[in-house]
């Protein structure tokens, strides 16, 4: 089976990338936006530019099975952007889009996107965690663009007979992780005291070894063929669970004390980050039932040891 990798030189597309490399099963090719020579050995390099409508996809494409695409315009910390939604539809929409009619003109089988639980929403009420059969609920430019792709996709593969899969990572964590974990990471390194002790929250995540192994799955398995699985470690923790456990992890003490939520969530919109109190407050469950029955997909890494791999890259790299 010979497969493309979009945003191979991203958080998840490099560890894609890099599972597939040591253990081939046919041609492997990355897709870059510029040449890099950092390419495990044995895989071919497409430097395609970024992500756009007129991009050029037909060398990346060529005698392709399966494309795995990763790349994306992320969900941004600090927007810049003056229209942020049309940044997003230019790469997550129209980028993706025209990769998936180069690819399908290309007699390419099957395309896996990489979608996001943003999708489904923000928070979901406890004890009833999003499904892939839920009415989707964006809120932010990013989940909006990426429903946007997701529908597009559809269309296009039921027009061509390209496989579309679509899989909806919770957040994904891991050595080298960004954004919010990162921020979590540098809270116990300072030990700094934090005002989270009183948070009874539930959220999901994924392990980015889980997150590989589901993706590679559905670039594989043949009852993958359109359809939408959530990914998760199926493990939720609350908020001071998940920065007790990192604590543990990287030998800190936490210090934890509790003030009422609605001080915090009121602490936070007088410093303009209301959307970082209720990622750390808010509920966000996810189901990944579907997968685990219908693809038999089990986590190749418990929650422990992955949070423990992450802690341990984070204290190496910190002061690098």
């Amino acid at each position: 089976m010979n497969i493309l990798v979009t945003g191979a030189t991203g958080f998840v597309g490099k560890a894609v990338l890099a599972q597939l490399a040591a253990d081939p099963c046919g041609r492997l090719r990355a897709a870059v936006r510029r040449p890099t020579p950092t390419m495990p050995t044995g895989v071919q390099s497409a430097v395609v530019g970024d992500l756009a409508s007129d991009t050029d996809w037909s060398q990346a494409v060529a005698g392709v099975d399966v494309v795995v695409h990763a790349a994306a315009r992320v969900h941004v910390m600090r927007e810049t952007a003056a229209d942020p939604l049309a940044e997003f539809r230019r790469a997550n929409v129209d980028g993706t889009l025209a990769l998936a009619r180069q690819a399908a003109d290309a007699g390419v089988r099957r395309l896996v996107f990489v979608s996001s639980v943003k999708v489904n929403g923000e928070e979901t009420s406890p004890g009833k965690p999003f499904t892939g059969m839920d009415a989707p609920q964006p809120v932010d430019p990013y989940g909006v663009s990426k429903l946007e792709a997701e529908l597009g996709l559809q269309q296009l593969g039921a027009a061509s007979g390209m496989e579309i899969v679509v899989v909806r990572p919770a957040l994904v964590y891991g050595p080298a992780v960004r954004g919010n974990f990162l921020t979590l990471l540098q809270w116990v390194q300072r030990g700094l005291p934090l005002p989270l002790g009183g948070i009874r929250n539930q959220r999901s995540f994924i392990a980015l070894d889980n997150l590989v192994s589901l993706i590679l799955l559905c670039a594989a398995h043949p009852s993958a063929a359109g359809r939408i699985f959530l990914a998760a470690d199926g493990e939720d923790l609350s908020t001071p669970e998940l920065i007790l456990r990192l604590g543990r992890a990287m030998n800190k003490r936490v210090r934890l004390f509790s003030i009422p939520t609605g001080a915090l969530h009121g602490m936070a919109s007088l410093l303009g980050r209301s959307s970082t109190s209720q990622r750390l407050c808010g509920w966000l469950q996810v189901d990944n039932s579907h997968a685990r029955e219908l693809l038999n997909w089990s986590t190749v890494v418990s929650v422990d040891d992955a949070l423990a791999n992450t802690a341990r890259h984070f204290v190496r790299t910190a002061h690098r």
